[in-house]
């Protein structure tokens, strides 16, 4: 089961531009993460100072570089690399340097671990400075030596320099470092944390462009974020498309790093509150809730027409059980993705991907069953669109039959007649209230509409 809150990860590998930023004809290097760490440390710091004192530059020197790949300050920035080689704007990075024994056992022992300040979850910018060529706010790395003698802890020594709100993370998990983005467009009809992202987001920036609409805080991309999105696209010179794109997505990271000045030793931050995910980013076997609803659907849906995918399982079912992960391994076999039987971005990805495949080449022998099949996006009030016509031919066809919602008008636009019937059907369905129809509230109304 995946954390509740974007929790910062120990990456793999971490990209270093040889080079200032601007500089496009320095190359970028791929090295792990503990190498780069011993690197800089080898670079910044002196072998034989007392022990405390380069464990608590090191400590310093990891949060610094996770605080730059957390928030990735420089993929946001359009730039394909994590941090620079430079001093002037992140740490000295020497390549092909050889690193000091005692460095390097020290770096194997807290590679892991990280400052944060009191209250947020993001690395602290431990910002740094010698202490005797450069003074800073940060640790002076000269002075640190004179604390150590005093006697000083690592920790004690960090709060000396970064005040006594701060707080240490042991052992943080590893994990390969993967860009934010989800990989596709975001838009009306997109639900997940990736909308949820976007919305806490812009709320913030808000702040600073209250031209910007408000948001309210659910996982559903509606008109209104389109509305809120647009704004934003043009405030920035961007082309209000209303679509989050990968440079959509990056420019309000961007703008929500700076605005909450991220990159500054006494950052606004980031609480956990504004971390938290609604759902888990991977499913795995005994998850519960709606998403396991819209996974047994598309699962079964592709299933029906490819006999590689096993047909097991009701389309209802909310949890993830040994069936799930029978189909689950079953595509990612047929598809060529890692085979895990957990559902992480790149298998979701995939499975809408091959679910639009699937229903927009749909067999001539069931064409006559083509409307019953959902269109691939979550619909609410203000999306249009042909899928929006047969929702409401279905929800007619109730009310008609069954005189227990509110009549509609089939116009291909999910109006507040519309809202109100779906309301009322989710009412009566025992279903959540929200007045928006995916995947497995699809069916249900298909269903009633036949009963």
């Amino acid at each position: 089961m995946a954390e509740n809150y974007r929790i910062p990860r120990i990456p793999t590998n971490i990209v270093v531009h040889l080079g200032n930023p601007t500089d496009s004809t320095a190359k970028n290097i791929t090295v792990p993460f503990q190498e780069y760490i011993k690197n800089v440390a080898s670079s910044e710091i002196y072998p034989n100072w007392p022990e405390d004192a380069i464990k608590a530059n090191i400590l310093a020197q990891i949060s610094f570089a996770l605080n730059r790949i957390y928030n990735e300050w420089y993929p946001s920035r359009d730039y394909d690399f994590d941090i620079t080689s430079s001093p002037a704007f992140d740490q000295n990075f020497i390549e092909d340097r050889e690193f000091y024994e005692n460095i390097s056992r020290i770096v194997d022992n807290i590679f892991n671990n990280y400052i944060v300040r009191q209250g947020q979850i993001q690395p602290l910018f431990a910002t740094y400075c010698d202490g005797k060529n450069a003074i800073c706010d940060g640790l002076s790395q000269w002075g640190s030596v004179d604390l150590a003698n005093q006697g000083k802890s690592p920790q004690e020594i960090l709060k000396y320099y970064y005040g006594d709100d701060i707080d240490f993370v042991y052992n943080a998990p590893l994990a390969a470092n993967v860009e934010s983005y989800p990989g596709f467009p975001i838009q009306v009809g997109t639900a997940g944390d990736m909308v949820v992202e976007i919305k806490r987001q812009l709320n913030r920036i808000r702040q600073n462009y209250p031209a910007i609409p408000l948001n309210n805080d659910d996982e559903y991309f509606t008109v209104e974020t389109e509305n809120s999105v647009k704004t934003f696209q043009n405030i920035f010179n961007l082309e209000a498309t209303g679509i989050v794109d990968k440079s959509t997505w990056y420019k309000i990271k961007y703008i929500y790093n700076s605005v909450k000045r991220i990159a500054d030793l006494n950052s606004e931050g980031i609480s956990k509150e504004e971390a938290e995910l609604l759902y888990d980013t991977e499913l795995e076997y005994l998850d519960t809730g709606i998403y396991i609803r819209l996974l047994h659907y598309l699962l079964r849906t592709i299933a029906y027409f490819d006999d590689d995918i096993p047909f097991l399982g009701k389309v209802g079912n909310t949890v993830f059980d040994e069936n799930t992960v029978k189909m689950v391994l079953a595509f990612q076999k047929k598809y060529g993705l890692p085979i895990t039987g957990v559902v992480d971005k790149y298998t979701w990805a995939k499975l809408k991907d091959v679910y639009n495949e699937v229903i927009n080449m749909i067999p001539e022998q069931y064409l006559n069953y083509v409307d019953k099949f959902y269109g691939g996006r979550i619909l609410t009030k203000g999306t249009v669109g042909e899928d929006v016509r047969r929702l409401q031919k279905f929800l007619l066809k109730i009310c008609k039959n069954k005189k227990n919602i509110p009549g509609v008008r089939v116009t291909g636009t999910f109006d507040d007649l519309t809202e109100m019937s779906v309301k009322k059907l989710q009412e009566l369905l025992q279903l959540p209230v929200n007045g928006i129809v995916g995947a497995s509230t699809w069916n249900d109304i298909v269903t009633y509409s036949e009963n």
